[in-house]
């Protein structure tokens, strides 16, 4: 037993730490298009083998378009009344790691229709929230897991060169890794807006300096990360089907590189860039892309400069990879196909970042977000 402990003692603390884990969630949202149907579900995910196990669902919710656990893992904050009309709100729902089951909370307006991004401040009292076609980003004050009225909404009135970008669509809602600064792709504006977070304020949102930083017109920026250690970010732009690389300090975006996301190109092809995400070692960042390729891209990242190579893609396992997510351990990579109606669990061997599929698969309808967490 001493010898163990020892071991153990040895470990880096965030591998301990998944060691002493006791359960692994994933948590999906679906397009379901009817609150009587299901459209959170919930499963207890193996990461010794990528097997998942139904745990849970929930239904009286209507197209929860993105999802996120909160740090404490107790509570689960939702994007809902997404592709709505008229509509969009925030939801939150209580969280049971012994039993898997969500129980509805507390719901607000989300500031704008259409919302389809959440995030939690590291403060645990504030969600911010990107409404894309309603062109605006908001922030909601939160305690105990009750959402609140939002505090402050930021509307944009922006556009840009294609007849998707007549006006601004704020696409995601990214927090650096200080949590002092908020970054906003406006895929209408073509633009990366950015705000210092005062979570003290009650009104936590001042544009930096600068308020935004302009991408090459048409590329329409979509989703954005952060390296894990380096001081480097990178953007997917959807209608481009490009991958941005920016060195980031303070609110700030210096523009390094700009690689493609896709395979082939021919003139009219579309490439729907999607998600993306670097590997917990922060050596490989993948992509997906959608429309007539369908596939997942990974880059091998200098650990250095943090620029890309490109190193491999392949088919995401169906059609439309809206979504997808690597789990704690790294060594799996789950991909949300929302046309085809099923997602796919890749193995990811970590010395390579080259992705095989496990044999794992799961159908449901839409699938629009998601998320694991180890409790």
């Amino acid at each position: 037993m001493r010898k163990k402990f020892l071991l153990l003692s040895l470990l880096p603390l965030g591998v301990s730490q998944l060691l002493f884990a006791q359960r692994y969630y994933l948590f999906v949202g679906s397009y379901n298009q009817d609150k009587s149907k299901a459209g959170i579900y919930i499963y207890r995910f193996n990461p010794g083998d990528g097997t998942v196990q139904a745990a849970s669902a929930v239904s009286q919710v209507l197209n929860p378009a993105y999802l996120v656990p909160s740090a404490d893992g107790h509570y689960l904050y939702a994007c809902t009344e997404a592709q709505t009309p008229g509509a969009g709100s925030v939801t939150s729902y209580s969280f049971n790691p012994e039993t898997g089951e969500a129980v509805w909370r507390s719901s607000q307006p989300a500031g704008g229709e259409n919302p389809v991004y959440i995030t939690e401040h590291n403060s645990r009292r504030w969600l911010a929230v990107a409404n894309y076609t309603g062109g605006c980003a908001a922030v909601l004050p939160v305690k105990d897991g009750y959402i609140g009225k939002a505090a402050q909404v930021l509307v944009f009135r922006d556009s840009s060169l294609t007849d998707r970008q007549r006006s601004s669509h704020v696409h995601s809602a990214v927090l650096d890794p200080t949590h002092r600064f908020l970054l906003l792709p406006d895929l209408g504006a073509d633009k990366i807006r950015c705000f210092s977070f005062d979570a003290d304020n009650a009104q936590p949102l001042q544009p930096a300096t600068p308020p935004f930083t302009a991408t090459v017109p048409g590329s329409g920026p979509r989703h954005f990360t952060f390296h894990p250690r380096l001081p480097l970010a990178y953007c997917i732009e959807e209608l481009s089907g490009m991958v941005s690389v920016y060195r980031y300090g303070n609110g700030r975006l210096d523009s390094l590189q700009r690689i493609t996301a896709h395979y082939t190109r021919r003139k009219g092809d579309n490439y729907g860039g999607a998600d993306i995400h670097t590997s917990p070692d922060g050596r490989f960042l993948y992509v997906s892309t959608r429309m007539d390729e369908n596939i997942i891209v990974t880059y091998a990242i200098d650990p250095v400069s943090g620029l890309l190579r490109k190193i491999a893609h392949q088919s995401a396992g169906g059609n439309h990879p809206r979504n997808f997510v690597i789990d704690p351990t790294g060594r799996y990579l789950l991909v949300a196909n929302q046309m085809s109606n099923n997602i796919v669990v890749f193995e990811r061997n970590v010395q390579t970042g080259l992705l095989k599929r496990t044999g794992t698969e799961l159908t449901m309808p839409a699938p629009s977000c998601l998320q694991i967490k180890a409790y």
